[in-house]
Protein backbone atom coordinates (compact mmCIF):
# COMPACT_ATOMS: atom_id res chain seq x y z
CA UNK A 1 0.00 0.00 0.00
CA UNK A 2 1.15 3.52 -0.64
CA UNK A 3 1.91 5.45 2.94
CA UNK A 4 0.04 8.46 3.32
CA UNK A 5 1.76 11.60 5.10
CA UNK A 6 -0.47 14.19 7.14
CA UNK A 7 0.20 17.51 8.03
CA UNK A 8 -1.48 18.81 10.69
CA UNK A 9 -2.07 22.97 11.06
CA UNK A 10 -3.22 25.19 13.52
CA UNK A 11 -6.87 26.41 12.63
CA UNK A 12 -6.60 29.83 13.56
CA UNK A 13 -2.53 30.72 12.49
CA UNK A 14 -2.16 28.33 10.04
CA UNK A 15 0.79 26.90 11.37
CA UNK A 16 2.22 23.44 11.29
CA UNK A 17 1.84 21.68 14.66
CA UNK A 18 3.27 18.45 13.49
CA UNK A 19 4.07 16.26 10.22
CA UNK A 20 2.95 12.45 10.51
CA UNK A 21 5.28 10.52 7.88
CA UNK A 22 4.42 6.91 6.64
CA UNK A 23 0.51 6.88 7.87
CA UNK A 24 -1.46 3.91 6.83
CA UNK A 25 -4.27 4.50 4.35
CA UNK A 26 -6.91 3.19 6.42
CA UNK A 27 -5.77 4.40 9.55
CA UNK A 28 -9.40 6.21 11.35
CA UNK A 29 -9.22 9.99 12.54
CA UNK A 30 -9.09 8.62 15.76
CA UNK A 31 -5.64 7.11 14.98
CA UNK A 32 -4.21 10.39 14.15
CA UNK A 33 -5.76 11.89 17.49
CA UNK A 34 -3.78 9.57 19.03
CA UNK A 35 -0.19 9.76 17.19
CA UNK A 36 -1.13 13.79 17.71
CA UNK A 37 -1.45 12.92 21.26
CA UNK A 38 1.92 11.51 21.67
CA UNK A 39 3.36 14.76 20.67
CA UNK A 40 1.42 17.07 22.41
CA UNK A 41 0.27 15.49 26.04
CA UNK A 42 -1.80 18.08 26.80
CA UNK A 43 -3.97 17.67 24.36
CA UNK A 44 -5.61 14.77 24.74
CA UNK A 45 -7.90 12.82 21.94
CA UNK A 46 -11.53 14.35 23.43
CA UNK A 47 -9.52 17.53 23.49
CA UNK A 48 -8.88 17.77 19.98
CA UNK A 49 -11.10 19.13 17.10
CA UNK A 50 -9.76 17.69 13.59
CA UNK A 51 -10.86 19.18 10.67
CA UNK A 52 -10.52 19.07 6.55
CA UNK A 53 -11.10 22.75 6.65
CA UNK A 54 -10.84 25.48 9.10
CA UNK A 55 -14.11 26.49 9.39
CA UNK A 56 -15.46 22.94 8.68
CA UNK A 57 -17.27 20.34 10.80
CA UNK A 58 -15.22 17.98 13.10
CA UNK A 59 -14.07 14.76 11.81
CA UNK A 60 -15.53 11.56 13.48
CA UNK A 61 -13.55 9.23 15.10
CA UNK A 62 -14.66 6.16 12.88
CA UNK A 63 -13.58 8.39 9.32
CA UNK A 64 -10.28 6.97 7.01
CA UNK A 65 -8.25 8.34 6.19
CA UNK A 66 -8.11 7.20 2.33
CA UNK A 67 -11.96 7.51 2.07
CA UNK A 68 -11.73 11.04 2.71
CA UNK A 69 -11.29 13.69 -0.22
CA UNK A 70 -7.41 14.23 0.42
CA UNK A 71 -4.17 13.01 -1.57
CA UNK A 72 -1.34 10.72 -0.08
CA UNK A 73 -0.36 13.78 1.60
CA UNK A 74 -3.25 15.33 3.91
CA UNK A 75 -3.39 18.43 5.63
CA UNK A 76 -5.47 18.13 8.37
CA UNK A 77 -6.53 21.28 11.02
CA UNK A 78 -6.21 20.89 14.77
CA UNK A 79 -8.87 23.04 17.10
CA UNK A 80 -8.36 22.94 20.93
CA UNK A 81 -11.61 22.26 22.11
CA UNK A 82 -10.63 22.89 25.74
CA UNK A 83 -10.76 20.65 28.74
CA UNK A 84 -13.71 18.18 28.65
CA UNK A 85 -15.63 15.89 30.80
CA UNK A 86 -17.53 12.96 30.46
CA UNK A 87 -21.12 12.92 29.61
CA UNK A 88 -22.03 10.27 32.66
CA UNK A 89 -20.36 12.77 34.78
CA UNK A 90 -22.07 16.11 33.85
CA UNK A 91 -25.57 13.95 34.02
CA UNK A 92 -25.14 12.84 37.22
CA UNK A 93 -24.30 16.58 38.38
CA UNK A 94 -26.65 18.05 36.22
CA UNK A 95 -29.57 15.92 37.94
CA UNK A 96 -28.09 15.27 41.39
CA UNK A 97 -28.70 19.02 42.27
CA UNK A 98 -32.49 19.16 41.45
CA UNK A 99 -33.31 16.19 43.38
CA UNK A 100 -31.35 17.35 46.71
CA UNK A 101 -32.32 21.51 45.99
CA UNK A 102 -35.90 20.28 46.13
CA UNK A 103 -36.09 18.76 49.44
CA UNK A 104 -34.79 21.96 50.79
CA UNK A 105 -37.53 23.51 50.09
CA UNK A 106 -40.31 20.64 50.48
CA UNK A 107 -39.03 20.33 54.36
CA UNK A 108 -39.35 23.84 54.67
CA UNK A 109 -35.91 24.69 56.15
CA UNK A 110 -35.87 27.96 58.61
CA UNK A 111 -33.76 29.80 56.35
CA UNK A 112 -36.01 29.24 52.96
CA UNK A 113 -39.21 30.54 54.37
CA UNK A 114 -38.48 31.71 58.20
CA UNK A 115 -41.37 29.78 59.54
CA UNK A 116 -41.90 28.78 62.76
CA UNK A 117 -43.00 25.04 63.97
CA UNK A 118 -46.67 25.95 63.05
CA UNK A 119 -45.76 25.66 59.13
CA UNK A 120 -43.58 23.11 58.78
CA UNK A 121 -45.59 20.57 56.63
CA UNK A 122 -48.16 21.46 53.96
CA UNK A 123 -51.56 20.92 54.86
CA UNK A 124 -51.97 19.57 50.74
CA UNK A 125 -51.74 16.52 49.90
CA UNK A 126 -50.59 17.64 46.17
CA UNK A 127 -47.63 19.26 48.00
CA UNK A 128 -46.56 15.74 49.04
CA UNK A 129 -47.15 14.04 45.39
CA UNK A 130 -45.38 16.39 43.57
CA UNK A 131 -42.64 15.84 45.71
CA UNK A 132 -42.68 12.42 44.90
CA UNK A 133 -43.15 12.95 41.16
CA UNK A 134 -40.16 15.74 40.89
CA UNK A 135 -37.95 13.58 42.68
CA UNK A 136 -39.16 10.05 41.21
CA UNK A 137 -38.25 11.91 37.69
CA UNK A 138 -34.68 12.62 38.58
CA UNK A 139 -33.96 9.70 40.44
CA UNK A 140 -34.93 7.91 37.12
CA UNK A 141 -32.36 10.40 34.86
CA UNK A 142 -29.85 8.85 37.30
CA UNK A 143 -30.66 5.30 36.77
CA UNK A 144 -30.67 5.97 32.86
CA UNK A 145 -27.60 8.01 32.95
CA UNK A 146 -25.49 4.90 35.38
CA UNK A 147 -27.44 2.04 33.26
CA UNK A 148 -29.20 3.11 29.95
CA UNK A 149 -27.13 5.95 28.45
CA UNK A 150 -24.96 4.75 25.18
CA UNK A 151 -22.92 8.69 24.01
CA UNK A 152 -21.75 8.65 20.84
CA UNK A 153 -19.96 11.53 22.01
CA UNK A 154 -18.21 10.84 25.42
CA UNK A 155 -17.43 14.35 26.33
CA UNK A 156 -18.55 17.93 26.39
CA UNK A 157 -16.55 21.38 27.32
CA UNK A 158 -15.76 21.89 31.14
CA UNK A 159 -16.98 25.21 30.74
CA UNK A 160 -20.33 24.47 29.10
CA UNK A 161 -21.10 22.23 33.15
CA UNK A 162 -21.89 25.90 34.63
CA UNK A 163 -24.32 26.97 32.53
CA UNK A 164 -26.31 23.33 32.51
CA UNK A 165 -25.94 23.19 36.65
CA UNK A 166 -27.79 26.85 36.54
CA UNK A 167 -30.40 25.56 33.93
CA UNK A 168 -31.45 22.71 36.09
CA UNK A 169 -30.47 23.89 39.59
CA UNK A 170 -32.28 27.14 39.33
CA UNK A 171 -35.27 26.19 38.31
CA UNK A 172 -35.20 23.23 40.61
CA UNK A 173 -35.03 25.77 42.96
CA UNK A 174 -37.49 28.32 41.63
CA UNK A 175 -40.32 25.59 41.43
CA UNK A 176 -39.81 24.21 44.34
CA UNK A 177 -40.29 27.53 46.47
CA UNK A 178 -43.60 28.32 44.72
CA UNK A 179 -44.98 24.76 45.29
CA UNK A 180 -43.96 24.57 48.46
CA UNK A 181 -44.41 27.64 49.84
CA UNK A 182 -47.12 28.39 52.64
CA UNK A 183 -49.52 30.22 50.73
CA UNK A 184 -49.80 28.03 47.89
CA UNK A 185 -53.36 27.18 47.09
CA UNK A 186 -54.13 23.40 45.54
CA UNK A 187 -55.25 23.04 41.73
CA UNK A 188 -58.83 24.55 40.74
CA UNK A 189 -60.49 21.29 39.90
CA UNK A 190 -58.92 19.35 42.93
CA UNK A 191 -58.52 15.30 43.14
CA UNK A 192 -59.94 15.02 39.34
CA UNK A 193 -57.03 17.50 37.75
CA UNK A 194 -54.46 16.05 40.34
CA UNK A 195 -55.38 12.14 39.40
CA UNK A 196 -55.41 13.10 35.51
CA UNK A 197 -52.41 14.61 35.95
CA UNK A 198 -50.03 11.83 37.81
CA UNK A 199 -51.84 9.24 35.07
CA UNK A 200 -50.67 11.46 32.56
CA UNK A 201 -46.87 11.65 34.42
CA UNK A 202 -46.42 8.14 34.77
CA UNK A 203 -47.65 7.06 31.14
CA UNK A 204 -45.37 9.55 29.83
CA UNK A 205 -42.41 8.72 32.60
CA UNK A 206 -43.21 5.36 31.45
CA UNK A 207 -43.06 6.13 27.46
CA UNK A 208 -39.66 8.37 27.91
CA UNK A 209 -38.00 5.29 29.63
CA UNK A 210 -38.94 2.94 26.83
CA UNK A 211 -37.79 4.85 23.87
CA UNK A 212 -34.16 5.42 25.75
CA UNK A 213 -34.06 1.66 26.38
CA UNK A 214 -34.71 1.46 22.55
CA UNK A 215 -32.08 3.78 21.57
CA UNK A 216 -29.60 2.32 24.07
CA UNK A 217 -30.84 -1.16 21.93
CA UNK A 218 -29.25 0.65 18.98
CA UNK A 219 -25.64 0.84 20.26
CA UNK A 220 -24.83 -2.66 21.97
CA UNK A 221 -21.35 -3.90 21.75
CA UNK A 222 -19.90 -0.44 22.19
CA UNK A 223 -21.14 0.62 18.47
CA UNK A 224 -21.65 4.27 17.70
CA UNK A 225 -22.86 3.79 14.00
CA UNK A 226 -25.88 5.83 13.64
CA UNK A 227 -29.32 3.85 13.17
CA UNK A 228 -32.20 4.83 12.09
CA UNK A 229 -34.67 4.13 15.30
CA UNK A 230 -38.22 1.82 14.37
CA UNK A 231 -40.79 1.13 16.74
CA UNK A 232 -40.91 -2.00 19.27
CA UNK A 233 -43.55 -4.41 20.13
CA UNK A 234 -43.56 -2.15 23.25
CA UNK A 235 -46.51 0.00 22.76
CA UNK A 236 -44.51 3.22 24.06
CA UNK A 237 -42.13 2.98 21.32
CA UNK A 238 -44.77 3.04 18.83
CA UNK A 239 -44.43 6.78 18.82
CA UNK A 240 -41.63 6.26 16.38
CA UNK A 241 -43.70 6.30 13.85
CA UNK A 242 -44.79 9.68 13.59
CA UNK A 243 -41.80 11.59 15.51
CA UNK A 244 -38.24 11.20 15.18
CA UNK A 245 -37.19 12.01 18.90
CA UNK A 246 -40.37 10.61 20.68
CA UNK A 247 -37.62 10.95 24.21
CA UNK A 248 -38.16 14.53 23.28
CA UNK A 249 -42.22 14.50 23.23
CA UNK A 250 -43.13 11.98 26.42
CA UNK A 251 -40.15 14.56 28.45
CA UNK A 252 -42.42 17.38 27.29
CA UNK A 253 -45.69 15.69 28.37
CA UNK A 254 -44.23 15.17 31.72
CA UNK A 255 -43.66 18.51 32.34
CA UNK A 256 -46.75 19.51 30.94
CA UNK A 257 -48.46 16.91 33.51
CA UNK A 258 -46.55 17.84 36.25
CA UNK A 259 -47.73 21.87 35.79
CA UNK A 260 -51.29 20.70 35.93
CA UNK A 261 -50.96 18.86 38.83
CA UNK A 262 -49.10 21.68 40.61
CA UNK A 263 -51.00 24.55 38.64
CA UNK A 264 -48.06 26.63 39.54
CA UNK A 265 -46.65 29.23 36.96
CA UNK A 266 -43.11 28.83 37.48
CA UNK A 267 -43.82 25.05 36.35
CA UNK A 268 -45.32 26.37 33.26
CA UNK A 269 -42.72 28.80 32.30
CA UNK A 270 -40.25 26.11 32.68
CA UNK A 271 -42.24 23.43 30.57
CA UNK A 272 -42.79 26.11 27.57
CA UNK A 273 -38.97 26.55 27.96
CA UNK A 274 -38.03 23.00 27.83
CA UNK A 275 -40.55 22.95 24.80
CA UNK A 276 -38.33 25.67 23.17
CA UNK A 277 -35.09 23.62 23.80
CA UNK A 278 -36.19 20.40 23.19
CA UNK A 279 -37.83 21.20 19.64
CA UNK A 280 -34.92 22.57 19.00
CA UNK A 281 -32.62 19.39 19.51
CA UNK A 282 -35.39 17.14 17.55
CA UNK A 283 -35.01 19.67 14.56
CA UNK A 284 -31.39 19.04 14.57
CA UNK A 285 -31.50 15.40 14.82
CA UNK A 286 -34.40 15.14 12.59
CA UNK A 287 -32.33 16.98 10.21
CA UNK A 288 -29.02 14.74 10.67
CA UNK A 289 -31.60 11.76 9.94
CA UNK A 290 -32.28 12.78 6.75
CA UNK A 291 -28.90 13.52 5.64
CA UNK A 292 -27.50 10.96 6.92
CA UNK A 293 -30.64 8.18 5.37
CA UNK A 294 -32.21 7.71 2.08
CA UNK A 295 -34.26 5.82 2.84
CA UNK A 296 -35.24 7.81 6.12
CA UNK A 297 -39.34 7.34 6.90
CA UNK A 298 -40.80 10.67 5.20
CA UNK A 299 -43.53 11.08 7.51
CA UNK A 300 -41.82 11.85 10.25
CA UNK A 301 -41.82 15.13 12.39
CA UNK A 302 -39.15 15.96 14.51
CA UNK A 303 -41.48 16.11 18.15
CA UNK A 304 -45.15 16.53 17.18
CA UNK A 305 -46.75 14.04 15.06
CA UNK A 306 -47.95 15.32 12.16
CA UNK A 307 -47.25 19.27 13.37
CA UNK A 308 -43.72 20.43 14.23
Amino acid sequence: FVSHQVEILDWETKKQLCFLDKVEPNATIREIRLMFHKLYPRWYPARQSIKLDPKGKSLRDEEILQHLPVGTTATLYFKDLGPQIGWTTVFLIEYTGPLFIYFLFYFRMTFVYGLDERFTSSPHPVVNLACICHSFHYIKRLIETVFVHRFSRGTMPLRKIVKNCLYYWGFAAWLAYYINHPLYTPPSYGKKQINFAVIMFLLCEAGNFSIHVALSDLRRNGSKTRKIPYPTKNPFTWLFFFVSCPNYTYEVGTWISFTIMTQCVPVGLFTLLCFIQMTIWAKDKHCTYLREFKDYPSHRMPIIPFLL
